[in-house]
């Protein structure tokens, strides 16, 4: 995002947002022993209330990369983008039919880690440490994605003052300081701020571009009919199986990425849950619906960017819209700066889910397993710095656009799928054929991934390989269903009648 704001004013605003996430950091640990448990310092001590909660599982389903990367893919695709508001919108149903029975279960299970219920509900080391490799494949590639958003948006707002290589180390120190004082805490806390400016700044940005057209949305689609007819015609078949393709390929993948996973967990009750995904349900036409709006709109502001071009769009779009008068000057300002602060908020979560999964997992079941839980938090810690330099040397030379590895991330992530949505209903399911299904599902997607055909007839790779994933694990538990008193023990493990029993008991000692 190259823009043309004063390299001074960007600085300053950038600065004050540091200041704030450093000072929420210290807020949220002050005076609290965060490094002496994991569920204190990796859940918030599972008690989010519906406002932190709402705004965290919204910085994780979107972030600034949602305003940066969404839009140019809108300017190069045209209409056929209105996907990205029901790949959305899908993975609020999708939790809608995972949380709230995996909440029960975690509470009184004590999860801390995703694979927690996977060890839980299958115990097998072999399914547990396919999981673990694939989730971490999937919160690498999250986390690449948000340092490669990082250094465009400081870069650009600072006006190349600030280069990018620079900017993502700086924002990267400021995130790491932070979230070591206040864990989970510190990161739904700043997820409220920058939730709170993302929104606001979309609007305003939509309005200005609206008033640099002169024009309705109407006037707007009748003159990418006249100019770009190919981006607001029918799509054809392929792109029609891709559309359908991508929202199962989202809305699969990131129910289940392991930091919104765990903000399930994080939870206060099973009602705050429920009242936050309500709330997100509207989130989809309200964020990437507006996005996907200003990215048609710079199809008629600049109609024959490039690629490369297009991925500078909405630094181009706020260029202009700054240039109005003073007021939208400064609203694109503290945007810009809001856009960068919900980056790193969102690669918080993903860095602190990674650093979880290597302490508790990795670390706990399988190096040291007599391990206190303050050594483990120890160890998650500097594992975090270990993967955010690995992930700094790739940043310096992104593979690809943002888009791409948006997409990256899923073709993996999305094969642990079938393990909690089956899982959590269906006794028979086992072990057995769980483990042959994610690893055929991976073979297929990574194969298409590194031979570079993503897609077969529209239809991505990771979605090809989670029907081959489901069909053998329903095939399989068919064929050669768990014994008998094993699924027992899967019914007895996802039962929710002892926490009812619980609830009733409670609420009777309360009347």
């Amino acid at each position: 995002m190259n823009l043309t704001f004063s390299g001074t004013d960007g600085i300053i605003i950038l600065s004050v947002y540091a200041f704030i996430m450093l000072f929420i950091g210290w807020w949220a640990g002050r005076g609290k022993k965060l490094n002496e448990s994991l569920s204190d310092y990796y859940l918030a001590g599972k008690n989010l209330g519906i406002i932190a909660l709402f705004f965290t599982l919204y910085a994780t389903q979107y972030s600034g990369n949602t305003v940066v990367g969404y839009a140019p893919t809108a300017y190069r695709e045209g209409f056929a983008w209105l996907q990205s508001i029901p790949f959305m919108t899908i993975i609020v149903g999708v939790y809608l039919l995972i949380a709230p029975r995996l909440y029960a279960i975690s509470k009184r299970a004590n999860f801390i880690t995703p694979t927690d219920w996977v060890t839980y509900r299958f115990k097998s080391s072999a399914v547990t440490v396919l999981a673990i490799f694939l989730m971490l494949w999937g919160l690498g590639n999250y986390l690449l994605e948000q340092l490669v958003a990082i250094g465009q948006a400081v870069s650009g707002l600072t006006g190349g003052t600030i280069p990018y290589e620079f900017a993502v180390i700086a924002f990267v120190f400021v995130m790491l300081a932070y979230e070591w004082m206040g864990g989970m805490k510190a990161v739904a806390f700043t997820d409220v701020m920058q939730g709170i400016v993302l929104m606001v700044g979309i609007v305003i940005l939509l309005v200005g571009a609206f008033t640099l057209t002169g024009s309705g949305f109407t006037g707007l689609s009748a003159d990418i009919a006249s100019t770009a007819p190919e981006k607001i015609g029918v799509p054809d078949t392929v792109t029609s199986v891709n559309w359908i393709s991508m929202i199962l390929l989202v809305g699969f993948g990131a129910a289940i990425y392991p930091h919104a996973v765990q903000r399930i967990y994080s939870s206060k009750s099973e009602r705050t849950l429920k009242r936050s995904l309500s709330r997100m349900a509207w989130m989809p036409p309200i964020t990437t619906g507006l996005v996907f709006i200003v990215g048609i709109i710079g199809i008629q502001l600049y109609p024959t960017l490039d690629v490369a071009e297009s991925e500078q769009l909405i630094g181009m779009i706020a260029n202009e819209v700054a240039a109005i008068n003073s007021f939208y000057y400064w609203v694109m300002v503290l945007f810009f700066g809001g856009i960068v602060a919900a980056i790193v908020s969102t690669a918080d979560s993903a860095l602190l889910s990674f650093s979880s999964m290597v302490s508790n997992d990795i670390y706990g079941k399988f190096v040291n397993p007599k391990a206190t839980e303050k050594k483990k938090v120890k160890v998650g810690k500097f594992a975090g710095i270990a993967v955010i330099g690995l992930l700094l040397w790739i940043a310096w030379n992104p593979p690809g656009t943002l888009y791409q590895i948006f997409v990256l991330k899923f073709e993996l992530l999305v094969q642990v799928f079938p393990a909690f949505a089956l899982g959590l209903y269906w006794k028979k399911l086992a072990a057995g054929p769980v483990f042959w299904g994610m690893l055929v599902g991976a073979i297929i997607a990574g194969t298409m991934t590194l031979t570079g055909n993503s897609t077969i007839w529209g239809i991505h790779g990771g979605v090809l390989g989670l029907a081959a994933n489901f069909f053998i694990c329903v095939t399989g538990s068919l064929l050669m269903p768990a014994p008998v008193e094993t699924q027992e023990e899967a019914k007895q493990l996802t039962s929710l009648q002892l926490d009812q029993v619980r609830s009733m008991e409670k609420t009777k000692s309360l009347g």
